[in-house]
């Protein structure tokens, strides 16, 4: 097992007597080689260029988010020639995230089976496709499709693109590099406002601007595949393959700024990390063909392979412990109803009588972009753990005081009325900084945090285990879309607010009880501290 900083997504090196002393010995040698200090040098430019191309997934996960609530209110009579009704909003914005969790089990088979980069490129000729398909719709069925097809690129980009980029990245810079990842997001949350802007306020907003705002979704796509072409595979997958000298070029590209004055020393942290790999992918092989014959199934069946996997995750204390925490932000991500301002955004404020719904709209947007920023820089120096229990009472307050601002609403019947009173203007300004303290919180913590869930699990059940979170995150997803708008005719807005703040509350208390810190720690000890009674938590 090798401590490694320039080590990629590494977990469960525990290897048989023979390799631990052949892997060991080149460990040694790069150890020796810097005095027996771990040198940590920041990410080099191959890395970042992986991270970009890899994020523009992100940036397409986020646009798509945000264009929908700028077209939701723009659309008016131009499908099926009526105005959309509330369920044909909440049918139109839900089925993304349904599509994207149906994906979820063949994306994680094929990131497995045909590796992490085709995954990706199979997403952005989906995104296009969906793309295309809305800007042509003509009536809310032909609609829905293209949301559906488009919630198929991005149920399969959120679970393989994190997964690519923490299996590339430098231990010490895990964290920061997956959270470009929602940078991007954030970013393209940001562009797609700025979009919706500029059509809902200079194009022809019911005829032709929504069927811009949602056509430019194919151009990042584009762009990523023409990228992406030039960027390697995960060495971890290729070994994986039997490509072992391909993985050692893209490891070497990896750890290139690593003691270029010694480069005797590089070559040997490069083999070091390439026979941990080697030797994992051994075990893991192991292990299921065991478990595979322990259960009376024929080897080499894939599917049989994927049950042994899923078997293990719930069999093993500690795989089945990192499933729970992994899933109950994954779920907390979502059922603490952030989304919902994404989706419908627009919607509440044309609601509380903003005149620029969409435009206020971007200011929510900038804050989420702004503060995940800060995220980025604080994410590995502050720690996963504290800086959720930092973040969400910010949250919670924010939730609660929009519910508080709601309370001076008396919403009207149509949305094109708005409160005409001194009353409800001040509580519509109530409402709108209440929402950007949540979503300020919601940025710093439990937007970022819940995708460093690949460090929780050890390698052999590292994809299904991703997968089935990210699964719960789009189930999340799906229902708080669905129900958001009739929550709002149901309980009233505040008391819709208030509920996502017990939500919060409620995850508080599950985060402060068993959610480990993972900062700073290799892969193995992040695995390891599972094992204790007290969930790791100090």
């Amino acid at each position: 097992m090798t401590d490694n900083p320039e080590e990629p997504l590494i977990a469960n090196t525990q290897s048989t007597e023979g390799d631990q002393h052949d892997g060991s010995h080149d460990v040694e040698h790069a150890h020796e080689s810097r005095g027996g200090k771990q040198h940590i040098s920041p990410p080099g430019l191959f890395i970042w260029l992986l991270t970009f191309s890899a994020g523009i997934s992100g940036l397409l996960f986020g646009y798509d988010t945000g264009v929908i609530s700028a077209t939701l209110v723009s659309i008016g009579t131009s499908l099926s020639h009526r105005p959309l009704t509330s369920l044909d909003k909440s049918v139109i914005t839900s089925c993304t995230s349904l599509f994207a969790l149906l994906v979820l089990p063949f994306a994680s088979s094929l990131a497995d089976d045909r590796g992490r980069k085709r995954v990706v490129l199979f997403a952005d000729t989906l995104f296009i496709i969906g793309a295309l398909c809305q800007a042509a719709s003509r009536t809310v069925e032909m609609m829905v499709v293209g949301r559906s097809v488009v919630g198929i690129a991005i149920g399969a980009a959120s679970f393989v693109t994190p997964l690519y980029i923490a299996e590339l990245a430098p231990a010490t810079h895990r964290g920061r590099l997956v959270t470009m990842n929602i940078v991007f997001i954030t970013l393209g949350q940001v562009v797609a406002y700025v979009v919706g802007w500029i059509f809902g306020t200079y194009g022809s907003p019911e005829t032709t601007g929504w069927r811009w705002m949602v056509g430019l979704g194919a151009v990042p796509a584009v762009g990523q595949v023409v990228i992406l072409l030039w960027m390697p595979e995960s060495p971890r997958w290729l070994v994986k393959e039997g490509r072992s000298e391909e993985a050692r070029g893209v490891i070497a590209r990896i750890a290139g700024g690593v003691d270029a004055q010694d480069p005797s020393s590089t070559r040997r942290e490069v083999d070091a990390v390439l026979k941990s790999i080697e030797i994992e992918v051994r075990e893991e092989a192991t292990a299921t063909r065991l478990g595979s014959a322990g259960a009376g199934h024929a080897n080499g069946n894939a599917v049989n392979a994927w049950m042994e996997a899923m078997r293990e995750l719930f069999r093993v204390r500690r795989n089945r412990r990192a499933l729970a925490n992994a899933c109950l932000l994954q779920g907390l991500q979502q059922l603490c109803g952030f989304n919902s301002l994404m989706y419908f955004s627009a919607t509440i404020f044309t609601m509380v009588g903003f005149s620029e719904p969409t435009l206020t709209s971007l200011v929510v947007a900038i804050t989420n972009f702004a503060f995940t920023l800060v995220a980025l820089v604080l994410i590995d120096r502050v720690g996963r753990r504290r800086i959720l229990l930092w973040s969400l009472p910010f949250m919670i307050a924010g939730l609660v005081l929009a519910g508080y601002g709601f309370s001076f609403i008396e919403l009207p019947d149509s949305e094109v009325s708005s409160p005409s009173t001194t009353r409800g203007q001040g509580g519509a300004a109530i409402i709108l900084a209440s929402i950007m303290i949540y979503v300020a919180g919601y940025a710093i913590g439990l937007g970022n945090v819940p995708w460093m869930q690949s460090e929780l699990f050890s390698l052999n059940v590292r994809s299904v285990g991703s997968g089935v979170a990210t699964a719960t995150n789009w189930s999340a997803n799906f229902v708080v879309g669905l129900t958001f708008l009739p929550l709002m005719e149901a309980l009233s807005p505040s008391w819709t607010f208030v509920l996502y703040a017990v939500i919060c509350a409620v995850g508080y208390g599950l985060i402060w009880t068993v959610y480990p810190e993972t900062a700073g720690l290799s892969l193995e000890d992040a695995a390891t501290l599972l094992e204790a009674d007290d969930w790791g938590v100090r």
